[in-house]
């Protein structure tokens, strides 16, 4: 990298736009400075989008944007503009559907060129150096696009008119005139079910992504309708996916994906929405079976948050890369040599047997950690007592972890991104309800703090923060995600501060983002800079859609408060994508779960009684032990004044003055009840 560039990126917070500070290429950060060049200038916008963990971005600036010969080729013929997609994921959103609409595929880095005013007319993914795999090389694709942009107005304008009108279809909905069909959720489980991996769980072959949404789903279905098949796919998942290369079995916590059907080959960047994600599935799962296993990876994926990606301040950071020293996944690998340094030939020889480390590898001649034999297994195998097997197995993780932290380590994107912090704290709040520890509670805690203190001012949540920045206002699924978590910590603590921080912003998200004209919610708010479209996320990605997350919140709050205004806004979204969740289940599995909240009504819990009880405390963990994945729960101290809290709540009062619990579904109440043994009766009924 040579030193004597600098771009104008080097005033930026993001790591990823300050690792393309010192790039030959004259990069501008996405505001006014650029466009003002482009308009003056008369030429094109390259606008490169990309993220830090992202392997084929820093591929491509090592090969294009570090090459004096390409950077000044793009330099003479565009005004170059970088964006980090964490930080903004509103041009993200927008650029990518314009290159969705342009190639039918997508992806990072992702290409863009646009009029000087913004509109895209061409774009790709990844373009190599020279023409390669039958693909333009990318010198060849700047002179081209430039030369188009010069000499072919015409065609430039009606390629942007079709792609403007290609993203304003794409916002618009059509409420549905049918009534919703009581089993929709079991239509769409199975029909996503049909994708099922029967042999190694998980969706279809490769690459396989862990797909949270679609498991919870699976798990409402079971749930409602006692279909063994749906849990069994769950845990079996889960299952391969913890005893797999993607789960890190000496620090805790999952990489991004699989390269291959078996979970073995990780691509290895670590993200906290997967983690934060994956935490929540696996309390849930622990929850209905009590199997200890689920519980172990929920433990050691928040240790791993914990000691990796948690801001002494609080605050969660955003990922972690896949490359250290220039090699993807050297920190992760190991030899039996090494092994056997660490823990002696004999020890080492068992460690590497269990845990699938041989001469030959398996991945690029190194290993990935997996067990192959159970502790069964391996007692038999060696002759040795399974507790010995036991401790040897531990031994040997801790040796190795140790050994580990002395090697260089990923790159850390230390960004806290308010949404992604949001699923996290619902992921937490669940580990919480299981694995009750102080450590958890406190973390949960001081990120809620931190959030408040440093990202939210004058009624306004912002997006991400920096180098004691915060920037961009925050976007649908800032608001949306930080309130689901605000109310499942609420669930999981009974800290009522939480629930009011709660309901003020799902105020503040309906006044800046519902869409009065059409219903739903637009991902960018009434006060965000004006973009070329304003797209409304409905699909989930990597993470929930944020209408589906928005939906989920409505009605929870419609159930704890009984404000109608909740219950037709989230009505109305479900009307828009009705239709659309019926003929693709599977990029709507989150909104699915928002519609079997509204369908199958939650059972509204409450809990009359002093936290510090024992007897109240008794009758909480008996409500946290079971899986309910429609309820809303409130702990009320007989002395509070229940009116003003909610309407729901008025006339519940404790029966001769012990805790008591009270349960309202469609309508109706259970008789109230004080005894733990009636609680559990009640709740499995």
């Amino acid at each position: 990298m040579s030193s004597k560039h600098t771009n104008h990126l080097i005033h930026e917070t993001s790591p990823y736009l300050l690792q393309h500070a010192h790039n030959p290429v004259d990069w501008y950060p996405w505001g006014e400075e650029a466009f003002e060049k482009a308009k003056g200038e008369n030429k094109p916008i390259l606008l490169s989008i990309g993220y830090s963990a992202c392997h084929w971005c820093h591929v491509m600036e090592q090969e294009s944007f570090e090459n004096e010969k390409i950077a000044g080729l793009m330099n003479e013929l565009f005004v170059n503009i970088k964006v980090d997609r964490e930080e903004r994921p509103d041009l993200d959103e927008i650029y990518m559907n314009a290159v969705q609409m342009l190639t039918g595929r997508g992806g990072w880095p992702m290409t863009t060129f646009l009029t000087p005013d913004g509109k895209p007319f061409y774009g790709g993914t990844y373009f190599p150096p020279e023409d390669r795999h039958g693909m333009p090389g990318f010198p060849r694709i700047l002179v081209g696009v430039a030369q188009a942009y010069r000499e072919r107005a015409q065609d430039v304008e009606k390629s942007v008119d079709q792609i403007l009108a290609g993203l304003q279809r794409m916002s618009e909905s059509q409420e549905t005139q049918r009534s919703f069909s009581p089993d929709v959720i079991g239509k769409s489980a199975e029909h996503i079910s049909r994708a099922y991996d029967s042999e190694h769980g998980g969706l279809g072959q490769s690459p396989k992504f862990p797909n949270a949404g679609v498991y919870e789903l699976f798990l409402r279905h079971h749930y409602h309708a006692k279909s063994q098949r749906y849990l069994d796919m769950v845990i079996h998942t889960l299952t391969k996916m913890g005893e797999g290369g993607i789960y890190d079995h000496l620090g805790g916590g999952f990489h991004r994906y699989s390269v291959d059907a078996k979970w073995l080959v990780p691509h290895f960047e670590k993200m906290l929405y997967d983690n934060a994600q994956l935490v929540r599935i696996y309390s849930q799962v622990y929850c209905i079976t009590k199997d200890i296993f689920f519980k172990q990876i929920v433990d050691e994926t928040v240790t791993y948050l914990l000691r990796e990606m948690l801001d002494p301040e609080g605050g969660f950071y955003s990922t972690q890369d896949a490359d250290s020293e220039g090699e993807e996944g050297k920190f992760f690998v190991w030899t039996p040599q090494q092994v056997n340094e660490l823990l002696g030939e004999e020890r080492g020889e068992i460690f590497c047997r269990i845990y699938d480390v041989s001469e030959q590898g398996n991945f690029e001649e190194k290993n990935i950690l997996h067990p192959i034999l159970t502790v069964e297994q391996a007692s038999k195998f060696f002759r040795r007592d399974q507790g010995e097997i036991e401790a040897l197995i531990a031994e040997g993780k801790r040796k190795l972890f140790l050994e580990r932290e002395k090697r260089v380590k990923p790159f850390r994107d230390e960004k806290i991104i308010t949404s992604w912090n949001g699923l996290m704290l619902s992921g937490l709040a669940e580990a919480i309800k299981i694995s009750p520890q102080p450590a958890y509670v406190e973390a949960a805690s001081r990120t809620l703090d931190f959030i408040f203190t440093k990202m939210y001012r004058d009624g306004r949540l912002f997006h991400s923060y920096k180098d004691g920045k915060a920037k961009q206002l925050g976007y649908l699924d800032d608001y949306s995600f930080l309130a689901l978590g605000l109310c499942d910590f609420y669930e999981a603590t009974f800290d009522r501060a939480a629930l009011a921080r709660a309901e003020e912003l799902t105020e503040i998200m309906l006044c800046e983002f519902w869409d009065d004209a059409g219903g739903a919610f637009f991902y960018t708010g009434k006060s965000h800079e004006r973009l070329i479209s304003r797209t409304k996320p409905v699909f989930d990605a990597s993470i929930p859609s944020g209408n589906a997350a928005a939906t989920q919140l409505l009605l929870r709050f419609y159930h704890l408060t009984g404000k109608e205004d909740y219950l037709k806004r989230a009505e109305k979204v479900l009307r828009s994508y009705y239709d659309a969740m019926e003929n693709q289940p599977f990029g709507f599995a989150h909104l699915l779960c928002g519609l079997d909240l509204y369908l199958n009504k939650p059972k509204e819990i409450v809990v009359v009684g002093k936290r510090e009880n024992a007897k109240t405390a008794e009758l909480l963990n008996e409500i946290q032990s079971h899986y309910l994945p429609n309820k809303t729960l409130q702990l009320v101290a007989p002395d509070e004044s229940l009116e003003q809290i909610s309407p729901l709540l008025v006339g519940k009062t404790q029966i001769d003055g012990k805790p008591t619990v009270y349960i309202c579904e469609n309508f109706t109440c259970s008789a109230p009840i004080t005894a733990r043994g009636e609680l559990q009766t009640a709740l499995q009924r």
